[in-house]
């Protein structure tokens, strides 16, 4: 692969791939020289506590220079187009990461690029999230095809980054929702067409009957603050709490990529109770995504 901007884009020999890069890279960690000499671009129009510490964490444990770059310094699409930024940052750095609104933002990049564009978060998609995830369910047990995940709340870009996971992946996906906030239509028809087992439902209860991943994200993302009254009303029947989550299986985990706004979308007793694997989760970005630029950057 040229690039990483969504899981779509790769197929399920290359996940698995990756996958077991991870896992190798997280048992050995330390220093590392697979991106010795070589500097890696962090592009960031959103404000990020995971995203950034994880890949110069990442690009430093693997021998590289991390440079942080926000839009006060290239304006991206105003003072200059997203065409002539990949070409000029082409001939500087070796790699890419984006984290941004426009998806348009991260495929355009990786169109002009000619080095390897990562997709760090858009809108749409939240591809090295997912990874981080599923790493997270195979640790913990799970089967990645034969699992049952749950994601309730909002069809946002974490969501879409599951239908498209389930679309390489034998694991059956489940989204519960409000009506209205299911996730993008193109991407569940795309995942389908592939075979993948993605059912959209509003009871949340049903959603996660048997489920062996239980998933929640917030209610109200970055962009959308001004309807976050309006959502907190009509995602309260969602949150996962002890109540919900007992109609999971005994031994379901409990997932959230964070920022959590503790008690709304999740409560404190399910976030920090023994289901819980929020934390690896969170630790597991750091992994993949050293997986994706050994895979991407490195060779």
């Amino acid at each position: 692969m040229k690039d990483f901007i969504s899981i779509a884009d790769i197929d399920r020999t290359k996940m698995l791939q990756l996958f077991e890069l991870a896992k190798r890279l997280k048992a050995t960690r330390g220093p590392r020289s697979e991106l010795t000499g070589k500097t890696v671009a962090l592009i960031f129009h959103k404000p990020s506590l995971r995203t950034r510490v994880s890949f110069e964490v990442g690009v430093a444990e693997l021998g590289g220079h991390a440079m942080y770059i926000t839009d006060a310094e290239i304006k991206m699409g105003q003072r200059e187009s997203i065409h002539d930024i990949g070409k000029v940052m082409s001939r500087y750095v070796h790699g890419i990461m984006i984290r941004t609104f426009a998806h348009s933002n991260a495929t355009g990049l990786a169109a002009a690029a000619d080095v390897p564009v990562i997709n760090g978060l858009t809108d749409l998609t939240h591809p090295c999230q997912v990874m981080g995830d599923i790493l997270t369910c195979i640790e913990r047990g799970k089967d990645a095809d034969g699992m049952v995940v749950a994601f309730i709340g909002d069809g946002n870009n974490v969501a879409n980054s599951w239908v498209n996971a389930a679309g390489n992946l034998g694991f059956e996906l489940r989204i519960g929702g409000p009506s209205g906030h299911e996730p993008d239509a193109g991407l569940l028809e795309a995942a389908r067409a592939k075979g993948a087992s993605v059912t959209v439902m509003h009871d949340p209860v049903k959603a996660v009957s048997g489920a062996d991943v239980v998933y929640t994200d917030v209610w109200t993302s970055m962009g959308q603050e001004g309807d976050a009254e309006e959502r907190e009303a009509r995602f309260r029947p969602f949150q996962v709490n002890d109540e919900l989550l007992s109609h999971a299986r005994p031994d379901a985990i409990v997932l959230h990529c964070l920022p959590a706004h503790r008690n709304d979308e999740i409560t404190d007793a399910v976030m920090d109770g023994p289901q819980s694997a929020v934390f690896d989760e969170a630790e597991n970005r750091l992994h993949v995504q050293k997986a994706i630029m050994v895979d991407l950057i490195g060779g």
